[in-house]
């Protein structure tokens, strides 16, 4: 009965062992976007523990303070994570191959992964398993320092952009003071084609990083007022003003960039279990009413902008592509507590202390920059 329990238990502990490798390789070495269990628990437990004592803080910026945090400690508790499994499952190892006591299987288990290698057993077999052990210990040590370079190179290329954005679009962002700025600086309109190819690319980096790497969605921008998420959306609704609401030419370029920003946004929500319809219909109920989205347009027409003649017309082609990424929109608005941005963290359900009740009367929050 021993034995049969000692060989069933070693067994076990060898597939944890191969399992937490695999996990480690799939959320660090291989480029595409996985779910791995280990991490995903673990990011979730610190993001829970920072959520808890965020709900105390008396403003945003206190509360940013404390989410910032969130994301680094989740990465050396991924690294904690992985590394405790594998000195528990080596220590089962240890005693399941007889001659040992749960203490000293655990010291020499210990002693291994950490390299320190104080402590031997004297015997071929479980010297070689704990130098296996040490080997494994280093190399996700090695994987995890690897980590960090792609991490922040990502994060850079993104936080380029967004602040880009910022001088583009004001504090908080929003579309209409990007378009507006752009027709008031020499009428500079027609160069908004070569935006929104710069930013199909940006998507297209932000799907690729942010699948691959999880993690990076609970990085926050250097300035409390900045966010990832909403420079997203802000491009997006202007891309949808652009097309629905303005009169120009055709410009494919704005439809791409679109399509290029819903289809990230929704690839990255897939890993946070955001639903969605993935083919939705273009009178589907949206987040932003009728009486909103003409303040907009009145703002824009009063800024001398060529906005379109038919009203009725405009307003079902830009909820016909709000609807493509609304939801996603706001559920990782939710999920980043991004700060607050008229049409996305506005109508998120996450309270704040300093967060203002949304109103029917007016679309914009915050001074005009």
């Amino acid at each position: 009965m021993k034995q049969a329990f000692e060989t069933v238990g070693f067994v076990l502990a060898t597939l944890v062992v191969v399992a937490t490798i695999l996990s480690a390789i799939r959320s660090v070495v291989l480029p595409r976007a996985t779910q791995s269990a280990i991490p995903n628990l673990t990011v979730r437990l610190v993001r829970a523990g920072f959520r808890l004592r965020a709900t105390h803080s008396s403003s945003y910026r206190e509360r940013d303070r404390v989410m910032a945090m969130l994301a680094p400690i989740a990465l050396v508790a991924m690294l904690v994570s992985w590394l405790l499994i594998l000195f528990v499952a080596y220590g089962f190892i240890f005693f399941c191959l007889g001659g040992l006591s749960p203490a000293q299987a655990a010291e020499v288990s210990g002693s291994s992964i950490v390299t320190l290698g104080t402590t031997g057993t004297s015997r071929l077999a479980p010297d070689l398993l704990s130098y296996s052990e040490a080997g494994l210990g280093l190399l996700l040590v090695a994987l995890f320092i690897s980590y960090f370079p792609s991490i922040y190179a990502a994060f850079t290329r993104r936080e380029t952009g967004v602040t880009l954005l910022q001088v583009r679009a004001g504090d908080p962002p929003l579309p209409i003071t990007m378009l507006i700025r752009y027709h008031r600086i020499e009428g500079r309109l027609h160069q908004l084609t070569e935006l929104w190819r710069t930013w199909e690319v940006w998507f297209a980096d932000i799907e690729e990083s942010h699948t691959t790497f999880p993690i990076l969605v609970h990085f926050r921008s250097p300035q409390p007022e900045r966010s990832w998420i909403t420079a997203a959306g802000t491009l997006l609704d202007a891309a949808a003003f652009w097309m629905a609401g303005v009169d120009h030419v055709v410009d494919p370029d704005a439809q791409l960039c679109l399509r290029a920003g819903f289809l990230a946004l929704r690839r990255i929500a897939d890993g946070f279990g955001i639903g969605y319809d993935p083919d939705p219909a273009p009178d589907d109920p949206i987040s932003v009413d009728r009486g909103e989205w003409e303040l907009a347009m009145a703002e824009l027409d009063a800024a001398g902008v060529p906005v379109v003649a038919d009203r009725d017309r405009a307003w079902l082609d830009w909820r016909g592509w709000r609807v493509n990424y609304d939801t996603v929109l706001l559920g990782l608005a939710r999920v980043t507590e991004a700060p607050l941005v008229p049409w996305i963290s506005d109508r998120s359900p996450i309270w704040l202390p300093d967060r203002p009740g949304r109103t029917a009367t007016s679309w914009r929050r915050g001074p005009k920059r």
